[in-house]
């Protein structure tokens, strides 16, 4: 496994693109109420991304149709923009990459629309505060199985479950780069955390059972048991000292 070490003026390039990428992300989510279609959303999105003079990391990755990923309630990631329309009590994942200068920036975060049940808002707090929990693992000399043990055990103790099939990533010039970086993991397993490795970490939580399917569009992914799901992500930068969150934005679900 060769793991990508960023240079200094790569590590800059990696900021400036997971800024434009936590733009977008921000008046995406601004946007997110109900009535308005998914298909909508998307093309409001491109707009943004074209505007930062960047491109969509995701339209045409392996033929995926769409400029954003928009996945609502029991969609857990990889959900296409279309006719839909967004109701209230929903709760809408939005995950963004974007191209800048050659770089990628990605980042996720799950909307609720309205006023929504507080069990499915205990579930979003839950994730969110667990992706803010597992970036403290995000140290130098750390193994990164320690990192993905992490956000599995707090997922458990809260009573959800991970999503096993679909995972974080390094992401760089790609993308996807090595490593993987899975919601589960063993305690001192896998590659020691050096500095300049990014990490896009992102929980993919299910309310209920961890099983998952694919839908007949080949792309997006439910729950098999039709209950919500939640999704948020971060690319952090591993450091000398504290991790950097290069992709910061304003929490919004942690009380």
């Amino acid at each position: 496994m060769s793991i990508p070490i960023k240079t200094e003026r790569e590590t800059e390039k990696m900021r400036l693109a997971c800024r434009a990428a936590s733009d977008v992300l921000e008046r995406v989510s601004g946007l997110v109420r109900p009535g308005i279609t998914t298909g909508e959303v998307d093309q409001a999105a491109a707009d943004f991304i074209a505007e930062l003079g960047c491109k969509s990391a995701f339209l045409g990755y392996r033929g995926f149709p769409g400029n954003i990923c928009i996945s609502l309630n029991e969609e857990v990631v990889h959900g296409i923009g279309g006719a839909r329309r967004i109701q209230y009590g929903d709760i809408v994942k939005l995950d963004i990459g974007v191209v800048k200068d050659g770089w990628v920036g990605d980042t996720a975060t799950t909307v609720p629309v309205g006023i929504i049940d507080e069990k499915i808002q205990r579930l979003l707090t839950v994730t969110e505060s667990t992706l803010e929990m597992a970036i403290t693992h995000a140290q130098n000399g750390r193994r990164l199985g320690d990192l993905c043990a992490a956000i599995e055990d707090e997922i458990i103790a809260n009573g959800y479950t991970v999503v096993r099939e679909f995972v974080g990533h390094g992401v760089g010039r790609k993308l996807h780069e090595e490593p993987q970086v899975p919601n589960y993991g063993r305690p001192g397993s896998g590659p020691k955390l050096k500095p300049g490795m990014t990490l896009a970490i992102e929980p993919m939580v299910n309310m209920g059972t961890a099983g998952v399917r694919v839908l007949d569009d080949k792309w997006t992914v439910v729950t098999l048991d039709g209950k919500p799901s939640a999704h948020f992500e971060h690319t952090v930068l591993i450091t000398k000292g504290e991790p950097e969150i290069l992709t910061w934005r304003k929490k919004t679900l942690l009380k």
